[in-house]
């Protein structure tokens, strides 16, 4: 081992010592935290011992040879980074998001008025009719929004009483909020949304270098801003209060001033080294182009066949089909079901055919796409709208497959609209916006997604343990939650108990056909 990570240490023998001592570590830049973690496992010193020998200097040494060359990729899961990331579409949101190793919160379209949010706008070049077209669908959309959202508050209004012991802004909030969870179904992906996240430099590479392959620019540019983020200069809340301070010593005393200015106006890169390598991911990028040939090519053009909200796939293929139909899944917009039958009917030779595509463009670094994680018991084919499938993507515990968005499955029409006597008015917007996008995604590719509603039903395969299951029906039946991941959480439990009665008995969920009090939240 390199003298420079491993220290010389002379052991001699002690007395037993039973007093286990734990404190928090603050004001340690992340990398160099990282480093000092990682030296636990090559040095007898203490983390006191080590942040006071460690410089940012040697944790770059450290983690260049140890991280890029030996690939010890386990030391950035040890450096956690802060961002907060603004003015961002919902569609780049979902991506961004898209990592089974995130924490983060994003602004709820459940609770706050999107009306004046903003929105994305690709770059159509000299396509003026495009973008115009582009354009005039957006306003459209936030117009009917706006308008539905009124619409359902003024009804629950007439629906709902004002109980005496209620206060008046507590009552009108609560309604509003139920009419934002109507309202939300008319928003474009185009809308603006802001989220923090918090994330260890691992996930942060991988996370990077995914959004630099995305087929959307702005996802691209993300995924620039992203990397150049944590390798550059990190804001500091303090800064103001630091830099004030320090001119003040400097005010009574220059030379201690220009001492204390490398400490209080330091500036802090909080990953400068472990993501500064993240690129396109030609693995990714070349898979997903030969799968969407091949799944094309398997199914020559069949009918997508008419599915239920939530399909449990019962296990009746081999695990080489298994994975062989979900690498054909996320490329295409046909049912697990339907590509599982498909696949299980092929011979052996073929199906490994399918398999060997999702690992020939692997380089020595490339994990496996998410798509080999496979062998769970309970596969949950969902179809539903996008809105509330952003609601169920954030159950990390399971592997979710995702497929690209489209107008073949429709759009839902959410509770109460109908009652209301807003349907009309819901489903001509909804028309009118898959008609422009059909006319966009033939003129200029990926960029007419972001006029597709959250309205607009998606679909996303979840494998997961029986736990999980257990857990998301449970969490998700609950009375508070949105209607549309209500049903979907319900329909899981059906599911589950129609193929596993005997499990049924511990689900404790709750039956999403009994009335809810609408101004519990």
């Amino acid at each position: 081992m390199p003298e420079s990570v491993a220290e010389s240490v002379t052991v001699t023998p002690t007395e037993p010592q039973n007093q286990t001592e734990v404190f928090a570590v603050h004001g340690a830049d992340p990398e160099v935290l990282a480093y000092a973690m990682a030296k636990y496992s090559r040095s007898a010193l203490s983390m006191k011992e080590s942040l006071k020998e460690i410089s940012s200097q040697r944790a770059e040494q450290f983690l260049n040879t140890f991280y890029f060359q030996y690939g010890h990729r386990s030391i950035a899961d040890l450096a956690h980074i802060a961002f907060a990331i603004e003015r961002l579409s919902l569609l780049a949101a979902i991506s961004l998001v898209d990592e089974q190793r995130w924490d983060g919160q994003e602004r709820s379209t459940r609770y706050q008025n999107f009306k004046k949010s903003g929105w994305y706008m690709p770059d159509f070049g000299s396509d003026r009719v495009a973008a115009h077209l582009y354009r005039e669908s957006v306003d459209g959309l936030f117009a009917s929004y706006h308008e539905l959202t009124e619409g359902m508050f003024e009804r629950l209004k007439q629906q709902v009483t004002k109980p005496a012991e209620m206060k008046q802004e507590s009552y009108d909030r609560t309604l509003r909020a139920r009419a934002f969870d109507i309202g939300r179904y008319l928003l474009p992906l185009a809308t603006n949304t802001s989220l923090g996240q918090i994330v260890n430099a691992r996930t942060l590479e991988t996370q990077v270098s995914r959004l630099l392959s995305s087929p959307y620019a702005e996802i691209r540019q993300l995924g620039e801003r992203l990397r150049s983020a944590a390798t550059g200069a990190a804001w500091n809340v303090h800064a103001e209060e630091l830099g004030g301070l320090q001119r003040e010593i400097a005010a009574l005393d220059p030379a201690l001033g220009a001492k204390a200015e490398s400490l209080l106006s330091r500036e802090v890169k909080t990953a400068p080294t472990l993501v500064k390598y993240a690129a396109p991911n030609s693995y990714e990028i070349e898979t997903r182009r030969e799968l969407a040939q091949a799944a094309a090519g398997l199914m020559q053009g069949a009918a997508i066949e008419s599915a239920p909200v939530v399909d449990l796939v019962e296990r009746r293929e081999s695990l080489e089909a298994e994975i062989a139909a979900t690498l054909l899944y996320g490329a295409c917009h046909y049912s697990f079901r339907q590509l599982r039958d498909q696949v299980a009917a092929l011979d052996e030779a073929r199906i490994h055919e399918i398999i060997a595509l999702g690992t020939r463009h692997r380089g020595r670094h490339d994990e496996l796409l998410r798509e080999f994680f496979a062998g769970q018991t309970l596969r949950f084919d969902i179809l539903m709208d996008i809105g509330g499938f952003r609601d169920m993507h954030r159950h990390r515990r399971c592997v979710q497959v995702i497929q690209g968005y489209t107008t073949a499955h429709g759009y839902d029409i959410p509770e109460g609209v109908s009652e209301a006597g807003l349907q009309p008015q819901y489903e001509a917007a909804m028309q009118s916006a898959h008609k422009a996008h059909m006319k966009l995604a033939a003129e200029t590719g990926e960029s007419a997604d972001y006029i597709l509603p959250l309205g607009t039903r998606m679909r996303a395969l979840f494998k997961m343990d029986f736990a999980e299951a257990l857990y998301i029906s449970e969490l998700r039946s609950q009375p508070q939650g949105h209607f549309s991941y209500r049903r979907v959480a319900w329909e899981m439990y059906e599911a589950v108990r129609k193929q596993h009665p005997a499990l049924a008995q511990y689900f404790r969920v709750t039956d999403v056909n009994e009335p809810v009090d609408l101004l519990k939240r």
